[in-house]
């Protein structure tokens, strides 16, 4: 599996393979992967706002 499916598979953006087995460890270490993906969006946009956009306005 790639790491770009596997993000989207993480993010609901892309249906996961209904042949694939799922234990509950792999439900909980897909859910932890989906927070800490989510987390460093946030970061990277809050970076991103104040690097770039608040000098801009100054």
């Amino acid at each position: 599996m790639g790491v770009w499916r596997q993000i989207a598979e993480y993010l609901y953006i892309k249906k996961r393979d209904p042949n694939d087995t799922r234990t509950q460890w792999m439900k909980y270490m897909h859910g932890m992967n989906r927070i800490s993906i989510l987390v460093f969006l946030i970061a990277l946009i809050i970076m991103i706002i104040r690097l770039v956009l608040i000098p801009l306005f100054k």
